[in-house]
């Protein structure tokens, strides 16, 4: 059996400084510090952070008064970061950048008065988050969208104004789909100069695409949790390659890989690389004799830490 990994894979640069800014918090202040939700959708990663000192809650109300707290890379609403600001919480924000990018979208188009569809998946926390961005003070509204049965449903109140942003860890593919929809039926339709589903969402999805033509089955590192780990495995679903979703080597299946001659080993953007090593030693324990890497797209983007923990020395 032959192992072929994706690449690229894993952590990408927003979820590498999320981690990093609590690890950099949790050496200059000491624990415990407070995330409101998951710092990232990896169990591995949550648990070890835990293990440092960091504390999860799911909302503000349960952070004490006086008390550091960092916002997740997934982005919050504006109700939330007033809130903090009024009980003078000290508040780092791990939202990713390119998150953020989508915030500051829907913002334009709310002070312009339109209407903003947003194509993501209901309870997400970052389309919670986007969705609480939206001030409709001057009159426009913001819908939600996750299929193209919803786009074809949408009535905005003027269909000359209305512009459209995107969670950033849709499919490409069923994005494409659902944009198509409400191009058709929107022609005055706005949209960011650049699209919202993020560089690393689109290159792991291309890289899986490229292991659906040489595997006979794919694993994916990551949590349940993970929208953009969950979108792996359906690609490889859809192009019929089973996909396996696993947080790491423990919840692997023999018989999954009876009769494969290749099985192909992918990671979601928030799954560190060492779940992905303990995986292809499993498999290598399970009749893996050769392991190669593809070739994929270079990822040199790095997003800085907040300008308050460069630098700064323990007190």
């Amino acid at each position: 059996m032959k192992v072929l990994l994706a690449n690229p894979r894993g952590f990408c640069a927003g979820v590498d400084r999320a981690i990093g800014i609590v690890e950099r918090a949790l050496e200059l202040f000491g624990a415990p510090i407070w995330v409101r939700h998951e710092i990232v959708h990896n169990r591995s990663v949550v648990e070890r952070l835990r293990g440092m000192g960091a504390v999860f809650a799911e909302e503000l109300d349960a952070v004490p008064d006086g008390a550091t707290v960092i916002f997740s890379a997934h982005g919050v609403a504006r109700s939330v970061a007033e809130e903090a600001a009024r009980r003078r919480l000290r508040v780092f924000d791990a939202t990713c950048p390119l998150v953020t990018k989508v915030h500051m979208e829907v913002g334009r188009y709310a002070q312009d008065g339109r209407d903003v569809i947003l194509v993501g998946h209901a309870g997400h926390p970052e389309v919670v988050g986007t969705m609480g961005r939206f001030d409709a003070s001057q009159g426009g509204r913001i819908h939600l969208v996750e299929t193209v049965a919803d786009a074809e449903r949408i009535t905005p109140r003027d269909p000359a104004r209305v512009a459209v942003v995107t969670q950033t860890t849709l499919s490409v593919d069923d994005t494409a789909r659902v944009m198509e929809t409400l191009r058709r039926r929107f022609p005055a339709l706005l949209s960011p100069r650049r699209e919202d589903i993020c560089y690393a969402t689109q290159n792991r999805q291309d890289a899986v695409r490229l292991l659906t033509r040489d595997c006979d089955a794919i694993v994916v590192v990551g949590s349940q949790s993970s929208s953009n780990s969950n979108r792996l495995c359906e690609i490889a679903t859809a192009r019929g390659i089973p996909g396996y979703l696993v947080d790491g080597a423990g919840d692997l299946r023999r018989e999954w890989f009876e009769g494969c001659a290749v099985v192909g080993v992918t990671a979601g953007a928030s799954a560190p690389e060492a779940l992905v090593r303990e995986v292809i030693a499993r498999l290598c324990d399970w009749g893996g004799e050769e392991v190669a890497e593809l070739a994929g797209a270079p990822e040199n983007v790095v997003f800085a830490l907040p300008p308050e923990l460069r630098g700064a020395r323990s007190p």
